[in-house]
């Protein structure tokens, strides 16, 4: 037992590194992370990804708070996409934690693995785009908005494994989509969370201490080093060059998706 939560407590400090270098909230860690954990702890495998989920997103409530605080300082937030962003991704996240909660174990691992391997090629391979530096009309923004927030609950994640594209589509600097991403995680968080608790009030077998979908103790020894190292990441995003950045994101997903397409059918 007390393994487990040494494992949540480094499992935080690196969540807090990665949220504040890639704006990814941690997540891409943090869910596998916990998966493992959880069958340490022998888990209901049918509430395993659901409950992994939901802590994950009350965690990133914190670790966005911290590593946006960090990217703020070095005034690298674009404030007028995060609040053009906020209320598809209000809508989307609840949505996204809506239906992660009616879906299988297997279903969101898979759906995991799937979505990681895809953004992973289009860091690496995908064109470049060559639009404007304007952001879409309200209603593509609001769309846009929506795409993020339900994906980003279907995996647990700050949403910078799209809004990190999504910006540098429209023609942000890299650093400044990171930072951005890192700002946008913590309305994707609360909503997410939100959802997630709802949604999981009443449901039988999940293991406690809980509220709906996260499990307090994975929860309090994550924020507890989270919050710490993310203003670490977030000077070291500001130290990388661009191709880096990218390589590093890139390949984290797809050691991440390989994980956990291996959990489900091997």
């Amino acid at each position: 037992m007390i393994t487990t939560y040494i494992i949540y407590i480094c499992l935080g400090a690196l969540a807090g590194v990665l949220a504040g270098l890639l704006g990814i909230g941690g997540g891409l860690v943090i869910v596998p992370m916990l998966n493992i954990a959880f069958e340490l702890q022998s888990f209901p495998d049918v509430h395993i990804q659901h409950v992994a989920l939901g802590t994950s997103m009350a965690t990133i409530i914190f670790t966005s708070l911290s590593s946006m605080y960090a990217h703020y300082k070095h005034n690298a937030i674009n404030w007028d996409a995060f609040k053009r962003l906020t209320p598809g991704i209000i809508t989307g996240t609840y949505l996204g934690a809506w239906v992660a909660s009616i879906l299988s174990t297997g279903v969101l691992k898979t759906f995991f693995g799937l979505f990681l391997y895809y953004v992973a090629t289009q860091m690496l391979f995908g064109k470049k785009t060559s639009g404007s530096r304007e952001m879409p009309g309200t209603l593509g923004v609001f769309g846009a908005g929506n795409g993020i927030g339900i994906f980003s609950a279907l995996v647990g994640i700050g949403g910078g494994t799209l809004t990190v594209p999504f910006l540098s589509w429209c023609n942000q600097t890299m650093h400044t989509a990171i930072a951005t991403a890192a700002a946008v995680g913590l309305p994707i968080a609360l909503s997410g969370t939100a959802g997630y608790v709802i949604n999981g009030m009443g449901v039988e077998g999940i293991p406690g201490p809980h509220i709906g979908y996260v499990y307090i103790p994975a929860f309090l020894g994550i924020i507890s080093m989270s919050m710490l190292t993310a203003p670490w990441g977030a000077k070291l995003a500001h130290s990388l060059p661009v191709a880096k950045l990218k390589r590093i994101f890139a390949i984290l997903l797809y050691i991440v998706g390989t994980k956990m397409l291996w959990s489900v059918f091997m």
